[in-house]
């Protein structure tokens, strides 16, 4: 018995190590060859670090005004250029696009959380359903840059009221996607045993629907934080978004809009950060889609 208990004890143990690695291993060839998710990743990294290390990138204070070097071209004095202002383009651009994924997560975090709360208790509850359902259907009626441009003219032009804005249009279809999963959950067998188990509905809903509707939850999280992006973009080119001073990728478009003839690098640059930031995201959505669809052709090999 001591000889087996032994062995058992280093075989087991080994072998669990084993797979372990060979799955970490499968898990790291399928990101590789992934290249919709490889290259959403890197572009979403290199943004992500920009956000992060806006005050060490930047060379220049997005606020420094020097009207004697208004809309100079791109220089090693100034890499993007300077504004009407004077401003350093290139550190205006750099706190944009720290507002920009800032806006972006945040309104994807409160989205997801909300919108799962409001799914999953309406596909459960049917009472709720009819109440919850209809509200996001009234949401959804309107344009979402409409309502967002209303809800941010009735709050204010700040930062927290825009996140608060594109919140509201953005969980409708989170709270949809949610629901819809659930509902297949739902009607499992394990599920209707877990009711005749005497299970809580808390358990139920928590422990055993929430988990199976994370995978198309993430992949619509990611074009939320896109969209979020875009909107407030437009909203600040709009004036309804992020007032200046305070540097926005859209209001920098707004300034550059009346000398985009004569002082193209205003336009050029903050509008390839915008690109870039939508084209990452979305790249990374489409990819983790492929990743996680055990349906998908490129989930397979």
């Amino acid at each position: 018995m001591d000889t087996n208990s032994a062995l058992e004890g280093t075989v087991f143990p080994n072998a669990r190590r084993k797979l372990q690695v060979e799955r970490r291993s499968l898990v790291i060839r399928r990101f590789v060859s992934n290249r919709l998710l490889l290259t959403g990743s890197i572009v979403m990294a290199v943004l992500c670090i920009i956000a992060l290390f806006a005050p060490l990138l930047a060379s220049h204070t997005p606020y420094e005004m020097k009207t004697a070097e208004r809309l100079q071209p791109p220089s090693l004095a100034h890499l993007f250029g300077t504004d009407n202002f004077g401003r350093d383009v290139f550190s205006r651009v750099v706190y944009g696009t720290r507002v920009s994924m800032v806006v972006g997560l945040l309104v994807a975090l409160i989205t997801m959380i909300l919108g799962t709360v409001v799914g999953l208790y309406s596909a459960y509850y049917k009472v709720l359903d009819h109440i919850l359902m209809r509200i996001c259907d009234g949401l959804m009626a309107f344009p979402g840059i409409l309502l967002a441009i209303a809800l941010t003219a009735a709050l204010g032009s700040n930062m927290i009221n825009v996140i608060i804005a594109l919140s509201i249009i953005s969980i409708p279809a989170i709270a949809r996607v949610v629901r819809s999963s659930a509902m297949v959950v739902k009607e499992q067998v394990y599920i209707e045993a877990l009711r005749a188990q005497g299970a809580s509905s808390w358990r139920i809903i928590w422990q055993h629907i929430a988990p199976n509707t994370m995978s198309p939850l993430i992949i619509q999280i990611t074009f939320v934080f896109a969209s979020s992006i875009l909107i407030e973009a437009a909203l600040s080119f709009l004036g309804a978004g992020i007032a200046p001073p305070n540097p926005s990728l859209g209001n920098i478009l707004f300034d550059g809009k009346v000398v985009i003839f004569s002082a193209w690098w205003m336009t050029v640059f903050p509008g390839a950060f915008i690109l870039l930031s939508v084209l990452g995201l979305n790249l990374f959505g489409d990819g983790l889609r492929d990743l996680l669809d055990p349906y998908s052709k490129k989930a397979a090999k």
